[in-house]
C-alpha cells in the first residue's frame, strides 16, 4: 500500500489527526519538499524520512521533477511494500507529482490510499472571503500559456515560485487585464506567522521581494475590466435584441455583404500604410463583421459564432497534416501543394474546372483572373513566355478597335474583357500583382493630375478651360517629377 498524505497549507494546526497518526506509526516516509513549514513540525514526531528535494536541482523542468518522483516512488515500493508519500497542501489539488504516481499505480495494480488535508485554495478562501459558488479558476503558474483567463470569475494562481515566474504570470495577465488591475498577492496564507496578505496593481507583481514557493495570487471578478472576445457578442447581440438598434435589428447576410468587403479592403491599406492603430481599428471592422453575421445566424436559427469557430478550427487542423498530423513537409512550397490536394479532397473536386468554378465570384476581377489562369497552367495550359502573353495583348487590342465603332455593346464588352484577361495574363507570367500594380498607376495618375490642377490654380485657371495640349504639356512635366 502507498499512503499520500496531505500536509496542510502550511499551519501545524491544518494537519489532519488521520494524517498525523500515519505519519508516526509509518515508515518508508518520502516529502516530495521539505521545503514547508509542517515539515518542521513533524521532525520531532517522525522517526525518519527522506525528500525529493535534490531532484529540482538535477532536472530541466518541473515536468521531469514529477515525473521522476513518480517513477521512483513506484521503485522504492517494489521493494519495501510500504510506503508513504507527503505533499504539501492536498494530494489531489495542483500535485503533479501525486496525479503522476496514482496513473502508473493505476497501470501496475498498486494499492494506494488518499489521507486528505486542508488545501492552500481552502486557506485562500478563508483569509481572502472568497465564495467559490461565484465561480472560481485555479491555476498553477507553470501552466500558463495553456491557459484562457477570464475576467467574469474569480482566479486563483498558485506556485508563484520566483521573480521569473512572477514575470511570466504578469505578461499572461497583462493579455487579458489592464496593468493596474489590483490584485491580491498572498504568501502563507493560513500560516499566521507568516501569511502576507496584500493588494497590488498586476505591473508591481515581479517587483515584490518575499516571492517564494508560498506565494499565490488572486484575481478578483471584474467584468469592467479589459474587453474581450465574449464582450463583443454581447454587444452584438444586445444591438440586434429587444430594445436594442433598429438600424442593427434590421440588417440581413444580404444588405451588409459589401461593407464586409469594404472593410477588407481598409485593413488592406492600412497595411500598405503600415499603419499600425489602422490595422487594429480596421481589424476591429472585419471581426465585428464575422460576429454579426453569427448573431444573424443564431437568430435565423442555422449557427452561432461556436459554429464558426468549430468549423475552422477543424479546417485548419485538417489542412495541417505536418503541424497537427504525422506528414512531415520540407518547405513551404510543399505546403502549399498539400493544401491544394487536401482542398480538392474535402471539396470533392474531381476535374480543374471544378476549381476554377470554386474561386469565388465576389473576388475582384483582375484577382479572379490570375487565380483562374493559375489552375488552367499547373496542367500545362499555359503561354510558354512573358513574349508569347504579351503577343496575345496586341492580338486582342486590335480586336476592340475592331468592334470598338460598332454599337455592339455585348461584343464590345467581350473584347475589352479579353484585353485585360490578357494583360493579367502578362503580368502573371512576370509574376506581378496585378491589384498592386494598377492601384500603383492609380495613385501615380492621382500626383499627375493633382500636379496639372496646382499648376493651372496657381496660374488662375480652371482645368475646364485648358486645352488638352497645355494639361498634356503639364502632365509630361509632372512625369519628369515621378
Amino acid at each position: 500500500m502507498i499512503k499520500i498524505i496531505g500536509l496542510g497549507p502550511g499551519a501545524p494546526e491544518a494537519l489532519t489527526i488521520g494524517a498525523v497518526k500515519a505519519l508516526e506509526e509509518g515508515k518508508n516516509i518520502y516529502f516530495r519538499t521539505e521545503k514547508h513549514p509542517t515539515v518542521n513540525y513533524l521532525k520531532g514526531k517522525i522517526k525518519d524520512f527522506k525528500t525529493y528535494d535534490n531532484y529540482y536541482e538535477t532536472s530541466d523542468s518541473f515536468d521531469e521533477v514529477y515525473n521522476n518522483i513518480a517513477r521512483d516512488i513506484i521503485d522504492k515500493y517494489s521493494n519495501e511494500n510500504e510506503l508513504i508519500y507527503a505533499v504539501p497542501g492536498h494530494p489531489l489539488v495542483a500535485e503533479k507529482s501525486v496525479f503522476n504516481l496514482i496513473e502508473l499505480c493505476d497501470e501496475k495494480g498498486i494499492k494506494y490510499e488518499i489521507v486528505p488535508a486542508v488545501s492552500f485554495i481552502d486557506a485562500m478562501m478563508d483569509v481572502l472571503k472568497i465564495d467559490p459558488i461565484e465561480g472560481l479558476k485555479v491555476i498553477d503558474a507553470f501552466d500558463m500559456k495553456n491557459q484562457v483567463l477570464d475576467k467574469r470569475i474569480g482566479t486563483i494562481i498558485t506556485q508563484v515560485y520566483n521573480q521569473l515566474i512572477a514575470s511570466e504570470v504578469k505578461l499572461k495577465l497583462l493579455d487579458y487585464y489592464n496593468d493596474e488591475t489590483e490584485i491580491y498577492y498572498v504568501r502563507a496564507a493560513g500560516i499566521v506567522s507568516e501569511e502576507s496578505i496584500r493588494k497590488i496593481p498586476i505591473y508591481e507583481l515581479d517587483m515584490q521581494e518575499d516571492i517564494d514557493y508560498l506565494t499565490s495570487l488572486y484575481i478578483p471578478r471584474d467584468i469592467n475590466n479589459k474587453k474581450d472576445f465574449n464582450d463583443l457578442i454581447e454587444i452584438i447581440d444586445r444591438l440586434r435584441g429587444e430594445d436594442g438598434c433598429p438600424w442593427d435589428m434590421e440588417q440581413t447576410h444580404d444588405s451588409i455583404k459589401n461593407e464586409l468587403l469594404e472593410e477588407a479592403y481598409e485593413v488592406v491599406d492600412s497595411i500598405n500604410n503600415d499603419d499600425i492603430d489602422g490595422m487594429i481599428e480596421e481589424l476591429g471592422d472585419v471581426l465585428l463583421h464575422v460576429v454579426f453575421h453569427a448573431s444573424i445566424g443564431k437568430d435565423d436559427g442555422y449557427f452561432n459564432i461556436s459554429d464558426v469557430i468549430q468549423a475552422i478550427c477543424n479546417k485548419m487542423i485538417y489542412r495541417h497534416p505536418h503541424v497537427f498530423g504525422k506528414d512531415k513537409v520540407l518547405s513551404s512550397g510543399e505546403v502549399l501543394d498539400n493544401w491544394e490536394e487536401i482542398k480538392k479532397e474535402e471539396k470533392n473536386f474531381e476535374t480543374i474546372t471544378d476549381e476554377m468554378k470554386a474561386i469565388a465570384n465576389a473576388l475582384p476581377s483582375l484577382v479572379r483572373a490570375h487565380k483562374v489562369q493559375k489552375k488552367a497552367a499547373k496542367v500545362g495550359f499555359d503561354w510558354d513566355d512573358v513574349e508569347d502573353a504579351a503577343l496575345k495583348i496586341t492580338e486582342e487590342l486590335k480586336e476592340v478597335l475592331d468592334v470598338y465603332k460598332s454599337n455592339n455593346k455585348e461584343k464590345i464588352k467581350d473584347e475589352v474583357g479579353d484585353l485585360i484577361f490578357a494583360c493579367v495574363n502578362v503580368a502573371r507570367k512576370l509574376n506581378i500583382n496585378e491589384e498592386e500594380a494598377v492601384n500603383s498607376t492609380i495613385q501615380k495618375f492621382i500626383r499627375r493630375f493633382s500636379f496639372i490642377e496646382q499648376a493651372a490654380l496657381k496660374s488662375k485657371k480652371n482645368l475646364s478651360d485648358m486645352t488638352l495640349e497645355e494639361m498634356d504639356a503639364l502632365w509630361n512635366e509632372a512625369k519628369k517629377n515621378k
